[in-house]
């Protein structure tokens, strides 16, 4: 029994600690500005003003060896029942979102235009389509207003910034109870939790449209 009680205790403290180290600034910067330059991560986008005071931002970036104009392609055919999130599917498709991640360029997804609805799975909210500047920003809006998701396209140096910005809000009848746990959760799980995602789909992006860039045929002779 006293063994027993000290691996309950040593496991106690243990996910404490893992919870102190999820609580900290220097963790939750990493999470929620990961690849983004402090420049990046502090700028103002377009579409902010969509969800203003959110209660939580995110900003991930990632540098990508290709035009913007061979990362579009990726990111406007994006969605369930389109071209997936690029992400874990396996994952999502736990939550019943439906995503299958392409890996080629699908025309028939490629005409996206402000106003346009897609969906989250079966039951989820929405994504109004807000912004729709071809190779610079897209932005979406959920149907119940409290997630804003914009991407940046920054040309650099022959490659693209690619900028992900995610804002998101509580329900406003929600009570100071409810407030607290939130926040909690959003910390130790949903932090963490929406990194490993994103990394996968920045990478996911990155590496589509790196590879689908149109090789410079040499000069004749």
């Amino acid at each position: 029994m006293r063994g027993l009680a000290k691996d309950l205790i040593k496991g106690i403290g243990g996910a404490a600690l893992i919870a102190a180290l999820a609580y900290s600034r220097p963790a939750r910067r990493w999470y929620l500005t990961y690849g983004a330059t402090p420049e990046e991560a502090d700028r103002a986008m377009p579409g902010d003003d969509l969800l203003p005071g959110p209660v939580l931002m995110s900003t991930r970036a990632i540098t990508i060896d290709a035009p913007p104009s061979a990362v579009w392609p990726w990111l406007v055919q994006m969605g369930s029942g389109r071209g997936g999130a690029y992400t874990y599917d396996w994952i999502e498709n736990l939550f019943g979102l439906g995503m299958h991640s392409a890996d080629a360029i699908m025309p028939e997804f490629q005409h996206l235009a402000v106003g346009d609805v897609l969906p989250l799975g079966p039951d989820g909210p929405g994504m109004r389509v807000e912004i729709c500047d071809a190779e610079r920003t897209l932005a979406f809006r959920s149907s119940d207003g409290r997630w804003v998701w914009i991407f940046a396209l920054d040309p650099e140096w022959g490659g693209t910034r690619l900028v992900s910005r995610n804002r998101i809000a509580v329900p406003d009848e929600a009570s100071v109870a409810r407030r607290v746990v939130n926040q909690a959760v959003n910390r130790v799980v949903m932090e963490p939790g929406s990194l490993i995602m994103e990394r996968k789909m920045l990478l996911g992006i990155r590496d589509r449209a790196e590879s689908f860039v149109p090789v410079a045929q040499p000069l004749p002779a």
